[in-house]
């Protein structure tokens, strides 16, 4: 509940983040903030790994009705995704720019789990994903799951991409390419 609450500040604010404002936010005493949590570092953490979870874009792409058409599917895809990529961004760039990113970086088994967290949460996004493209298969140049990794890689370098912020866009350039037909 407290990290829930405190998300939206940390992406605001970052690690300068007070203490008075978690308890404002959460609508708790400071004092219960240090018994839930070791120090104010420890609740930051557990935002950034609320923020990298996947949950919640999972849930949106498991509610997209598969009897829409496909573009339709993938705008609302793209959209939820690109929400959750942001709330990632804003988490990690603000935390970024209060300076604490001389944090040391996961080593051993912590590594390993990190990574392995990383890889899982990919996996099941591709794998939502290639739910959408599913019921198309018989229209499809690739399968499903190819055509999924290759939307999801898209959708991670969307806005390096250069004007395909705009999801709509996105979606088509994906399906029909690059060309206007004719």
């Amino acid at each position: 509940m407290i990290v829930t609450a405190v998300l939206p500040l940390v992406a605001e604010h970052g690690a300068a983040v007070t203490t008075s404002q978690i308890a404002r936010a959460a609508g708790i005493g400071e004092g219960t903030i240090f018994r839930a949590f070791k120090d104010k570092e420890e609740l930051i953490d557990e935002c950034i790994a609320e923020a990298l979870r996947p949950d919640g874009v999972l849930d949106v792409l498991a509610d997209i009705p598969l009897d829409q058409p496909l573009d339709r599917k993938l705008v609302e895809a793209a959209g939820a995704m690109s929400a959750h990529l942001d709330r990632i961004g804003a988490v990690l760039g603000a935390v970024a720019v209060g300076k604490r990113m001389h944090r040391k970086l996961p080593e051993g088994d912590d590594l390993e789990k990190s990574v392995d967290a990383r890889q899982r949460s990919f996996t099941l996004m591709n794998e939502a994903i290639a739910e959408l493209f599913d019921p198309e298969q018989e229209r499809l140049r690739a399968p499903a799951e190819e055509l999924a990794a290759l939307f999801v890689a898209l959708m991670f370098t969307r806005t390096r991409a250069g004007g395909l912020s705009d999801v709509d866009k996105m979606v088509d350039v994906f399906l029909h390419g690059a060309v206007e037909a004719g």
